[in-house]
């Protein structure tokens, strides 16, 4: 269980952070953190709930969370401009105490570079937080967390502590007003044309790069993202090879391969695909088959006018997170790629009432397409390999994998938060 205690301990606030204490009630003060998110908005969100639950624990203030400015997107964006800020606040005083800066006496230690920084060990025991974290912010008052993303462990954590995370994130992490509303009218506009699918072709120029996926490139467009990923000394893997990558399933699918799943899994071409991605690389030429066989093929820029998105423009966050909201509200939400936003997207989703979600098996997938390319299977056979495959990974309930000592390779928690999730709510989604 927290721990709870009477009042908070310390004085010198200003009023408004004074108003805000009233209503936890039982509280003991033991520090304030700091946090810097790292990656992009899907990233930082999970980071977000781990932080604030962290922070509940160790009964300490956390200060609202500064956002990734440095990553590839190098998006601008403060919290406030992407998350409803005094909501996020006030919707979890009753939990832990959160606050839009420092008291002006530690702030001045933040501007003079004093503050004791430093980066979490990653998929963290809540008793690393405990014994190693906790200590620290009762020695120096303050602590700063300079990387957030997959520091706290997906299993063997308390129950309470599980809630809190999904409690953050399905109902204190609300966006501003101005993307919910935009996002309104883009899912306002797919409904009135029917259903709709959410794509998240992750096929742009750092997903590439970056994983060293070149499938289907021609030579210059393999020489341009070969000195994208050597430009980035963060992303440490160089040297990569693209065909072995691929048949481990470690590769987005290509448009080229993706029009074919969809094929292959009787997606209608009658139904509107929604585009939830940024600039696909290679641009028209290889999203031709994609488009060809679903030619009501969408995305945010030919739903709205430019004057909609210019407030956007330059903020890949903020774009994100309209996708974000359409990816939720689709009939089908099928990522080529398992990235954070696929896996956050997706538990949210089971979090809705385990709304369809096709969770494409890339290693099995790209074998069988090779063989339908190479005449080895007929188009039935094919198509009948790929539903059959995909039967059970629909984002059914299940329960989340636990492999001790290697964390990684766990079903990660924002995918299947099943400790928040209600299995008997599946079976009301229609399949198509």
């Amino acid at each position: 269980m927290l721990p709870n205690y009477l009042f908070v301990i310390e004085f010198g606030y200003e009023i408004d952070m004074i108003f805000s204490l009233l209503t936890i009630g039982v509280y003991k003060n033991n520090g304030y953190l700091m946090v810097s998110c790292n990656g992009g908005l899907n990233q930082m969100r999970a980071a977000i709930c781990d932080m604030v639950t962290i922070a509940r624990y160790l009964n300490v203030t956390l200060i609202v969370p500064e956002l990734d400015k440095t990553s590839f997107w190098a998006d601008p964006s403060e919290f406030q401009d992407i998350f409803d800020v005094d909501h996020f606040i006030t919707s979890l005083r009753d939990e832990v105490r959160i606050l839009k800066e420092l008291p002006p006496r530690l702030k001045r230690r933040v501007e003079t570079g004093t503050v004791y920084s430093m980066p979490p060990i990653s998929w963290s025991d809540i008793s690393y937080y405990r014994n190693q974290i906790l200590p620290l912010i009762r020695k120096y008052k303050v602590v700063h967390l300079n990387r957030t993303d997959t520091r706290l462990a997906n299993n063997g954590q308390p129950l309470d502590i599980q809630k809190l995370r999904c409690r953050v994130n399905f109902s204190a992490l609300r966006f501003t007003s101005q993307i919910e509303d935009l996002g309104k009218r883009v899912i306002k506009l797919l409904r009135q044309n029917g259903p709709f699918i959410v794509l998240h072709l992750r096929y742009e120029m750092d997903m590439l790069a970056f994983s060293g996926c070149t499938q289907g490139c021609n030579n210059e467009e393999v020489e341009e993202l070969t000195r994208m990923r050597y430009a980035y000394p963060w992303w440490k893997e160089k040297i990569i090879n693209s065909d072995l990558k691929r048949k481990d399933g470690l590769c987005p699918l290509t448009p080229e391969e993706t029009a074919l799943i969809l094929r292959a899994l009787d997606i209608e071409n009658s139904y509107q695909i929604y585009i939830a991605a940024g600039e696909i690389y290679g641009g028209n030429r290889r999203m031709a088959s994609l488009a060809s066989a679903y030619p009501k093929l969408v995305r945010k820029e030919t739903l709205l006018e430019p004057s909609d998105l210019g407030f956007f423009q330059n903020h890949s966050s903020q774009m994100a997170a309209l996708d974000y909201l359409v990816s939720l509200e689709s009939d089908i939400f099928i990522p080529t790629y398992d990235g954070n936003m696929a896996k956050v997207v997706e538990g949210h989703r089971r979090f809705l009432g385990y709304k369809q979600t096709i969770l494409l098996d890339r290693r099995l997938l790209v074998d069988l397409i090779d063989q339908y390319n190479s005449g080895s299977l007929s188009w039935n056979e094919f198509s009948n390999a790929v539903k059959e495959s995909h039967k059970y990974r629909k984002g059914q309930p299940t329960q989340r994998s636990v492999i001790p000592d290697r964390p990684k390779e766990e079903d990660y928690f924002y995918a299947n938060p099943e400790e928040c999730l209600k299995p008997s709510s599946y079976g009301q989604v229609s399949s198509m």
